[in-house]
C-alpha cells in the first residue's frame, strides 16, 4: 500500500540524511518513477522534504527534521529481527514489514539487526532426540555471531576427549531445542552441538564469514548429509493405520506411508543407518507389525526374538 511506502520512504531519509529516487526505488523495490512520485507526495503533504538538484543532490529532510517511528534500542532491534531469520515461523507480510523497518534504523543498529536476522535458523524436524532445555550458551554465541568475534571452544566430539578449538561463528541452528553452531575453522566449515561444548569464551579477535555464505542453505547441506547416513537401510512394513503416527515418532522424516493393502493395513517404508536399528524399533510390536521387504531387518528381528526367548522363555 502507498501509505506504508511513504512511511518507509520517510524513515529511510531519516536514517540516511539524503537519498535519490533511484536509492529509494532500490530499497523499497518499486520503480524510480514511483519513488519520485512518493517523494513529491511527501513534500506536497507538508512534510519538510525538499529536492537538491545537481551533482551530489537528492532529497533531504529540511533542517535534518526527524520522526521516530521505531524507538528501538540496539538490543531490541536485534531481538526483533531474530524473528525474520531463516526458518522463522512468521508470515510473508510480517517478514516484509521487518525488512522495511530495518532499512529505517540508524546505520549501526541496521548492521546489527541484519546480522541478527541471519544468525539463527529454526528447524523443527526432530532427529529422535529427547526434549532439551535451551542451552545457556545460545545467547553468548549469538552475540559473538552478530558482533563477528572469534570464539574459543572446549568441545567433546562423540567418543573423543575434549579439544580446544578457535572458531569463527557463522550461525546458530535451533533443531527442535537441539542447538548447533555452524562455524569456520582452520579445517573449513564445521558443525558443533552446543550440548557438547564444555566451555566457550568470546575473544576480541575479529571473525570473518564468506561473502556468499547463507545460513539456511548451509544447514540444508548439513541435514542432507546427516539424513543420508540415517537412511542407509530401509524396510517396508504393514500395520494398522491408527499406529502409523507411532512409527513417525520413532523414524521422523524416514517414515513414508506408501498406501494401503487389501486387508486395510497401511504400507509404510522406514529407514535407519543399519538393519539392527530398524529391528530394535519394531521388535516391541510383536506380530502387530509385519516386515514384508528387507531380509536383513527380518533376520535381526528373528535374532532379537531368539535372544528374548532364550532369556525369558520356560527353561
Amino acid at each position: 500500500m502507498r501509505a506504508d511506502r511513504l512511511v518507509a520512504t520517510l524513515l529511510l531519509m531519516q536514517s540516511r540524511g539524503r537519498v535519490t529516487a533511484a536509492e529509494v526505488a532500490g530499497e523499497l523495490e518499486v520503480s524510480v518513477a514511483t519513488a519520485r512520485r512518493d517523494l513529491e507526495a511527501l513534500s506536497a503533504a507538508g512534510v519538510p522534504v525538499y529536492p537538491q538538484p545537481g551533482r551530489g543532490g537528492g532529497w533531504s529532510l529540511v533542517g535534518g527534521a526527524r520522526t521516530d517511528l521505531s524507538g528501538l534500542t540496539s538490543v531490541e532491534a536485534q531481538a526483533l529481527f531474530l524473528l525474520a531469520g531463516p526458518g522463522a515461523a512468521v508470515s510473508p507480510e510480517v517478514r516484509s514489514a521487518l525488512r522495511k523497518l530495518v532499512r529505517a534504523l540508524p546505520d549501526t543498529f541496521r548492521e546489527q539487526a541484519e546480522a541478527a536476522a541471519s544468525a539463527v535458523v529454526v528447524d523443527s524436524a526432530r532427529w529422535g532426540e529427547a526434549d532439551r532445555e535451551r542451552p545457556a550458551l545460545v545467547e553468548l554465541l549469538q552475540e559473538a555471531t552478530v558482533r563477528r568475534r572469534k570464539v574459543r571452544l572446549v568441545y567433546a566430539s562423540r567418543g573423543r576427549e575434549r579439544a580446544e578449538r578457535l572458531v569463527e561463528p557463522w550461525g546458530l541452528i535451533d533443531k527442535d531445542d537441539l542447538w548447533y553452531l555452524i562455524a569456520g575453522t582452520a579445517a573449513g566449515q564445521r558443525t558443533f552441538r552446543l550440548d557438547r561444548i564444555a566451555e566457550a569464551v568470546v575473544t576480541g579477535e575479529p571473525a570473518s564469514r564468506p561473502a556468499d555464505f547463507e545460513l539456511g542453505e548451509a544447514w540444508r547441506r548439513v541435514v542432507d548429509e546427516v539424513e543420508l547416513k540415517r537412511s542407509l537401510v530401509s524396510a517396508t512394513v504393514l500395520l494398522e493405520p491408527r499406529f502409523v503416527f507411532v512409527l513417525r515418532s520413532h523414524f521422523g522424516r524416514h517414515c513414508h506411508v506408501e498406501g494401503e493393502v487389501a486387508d486395510g493395513r497401511a504400507r509404510v517404508r522406514v529407514a535407519a543407518p543399519a538393519p539392527v536399528m530398524i529391528a530394535q524399533q519394531l521388535a516391541g510390536w510383536g506380530d502387530q507389525v509385519e516386515v514384508v521387504e528387507s531380509e536383513p531387518v527380518r533376520a535381526e528381528l528373528a535374532r532379537i526374538g531368539a535372544e528374548l526367548a532364550r532369556r525369558y522363555g520356560p527353561s
